[in-house]
């Protein structure tokens, strides 16, 4: 999975910019609310709800931020009543995109994705015809400056990971759904300061296009992503290792 490394890297890159601008916060906000809504506010008994609020401390989200979206899931405030909707589709070179949104209009919604799709080389897919090929694991990704992998193996696999690999400056551990908190639990323990912890879809395989067409992909999914209804977007495109994101192609 070095390919999904090297996204992890550039994606926690962006991550970064979009906290400053805030708007991670708007996205994560929402996935708390949601959360809370569907599964109740304990975070100990809503693993979903704990996924969230672990993505919101790692943006450094203000706990009261945290409290109110919680408290409006639960009904505690006023809140929007969003929608979960994913839609599949293609992006330049037929990379195949998996767009996860939360959305209070979903007309608008969709429309905003057809028409960013079709202005820049993608489509939009059928229900199924991508969705097949990936599958929901846990990703959590640690400084390769700060541990080896060598030691985030050992922990990481004694407490029931997957994998674990390295791609430049970040060390990654895959997980399956079920196990994610638990290794996360023991990571934590251990002493192992981590980067960003989430649930993702991975693709089963991936595919490697030109430098160009490849800059052209991550510039429709960084327009994609920027839209707030839109709260994650997965993807089976490799990073070619040659592949400078602050480059022009």
């Amino acid at each position: 999975m070095s390919g999904h490394s090297k996204w992890s890297s550039i994606k926690h890159k962006k991550g970064a910019v979009d906290a400053k601008r805030g708007k991670i916060f708007t996205k994560i906000i929402k996935e708390i609310s949601v959360a809370a809504r569907l599964g109740g506010g304990d975070v100990d008994s809503n693993p979903r709800l704990r996924t969230a609020i672990l993505k919101a401390k790692s943006v450094n989200m203000p706990k009261d931020n945290m409290d109110r979206a919680i408290k409006k899931g639960t009904g505690e405030l006023e809140g929007v009543d969003y929608i979960e909707l994913i839609y599949e589709g293609y992006g330049p070179g037929g990379v195949a995109l998996i767009i996860e949104t939360l959305t209070d209009n979903k007309n608008r919604t969709a429309a905003d994705i057809r028409s960013t799709l079709s202005k820049n080389g993608g489509n939009l897919g059928e229900t199924g015809s991508v969705s097949y090929s990936f599958n929901r694991k846990g990703v959590i990704t640690f400084d390769s400056e700060k541990y080896s992998e060598e030691e985030i193996f050992e922990v990481a696999l004694e407490a029931g990971a997957e994998d674990v690999s390295t791609e430049g400056e970040v060390v990654e551990v895959l997980t399956s759904p079920d196990d994610f908190h638990t290794v996360f639990d023991a990571m934590e323990a251990a002493g192992f300061e981590n980067r960003s912890a989430e649930l993702a879809l991975l693709p089963e395989s991936t595919i490697t296009l030109s430098l160009e067409k490849t800059a052209k992909a991550l510039r429709l999914i960084d327009k994609i992503e920027d839209y707030d209804d839109v709260q994650s977007v997965s993807t089976n495109l490799e990073i070619p290792d040659d592949f400078d994101p602050d480059a022009e192609y």
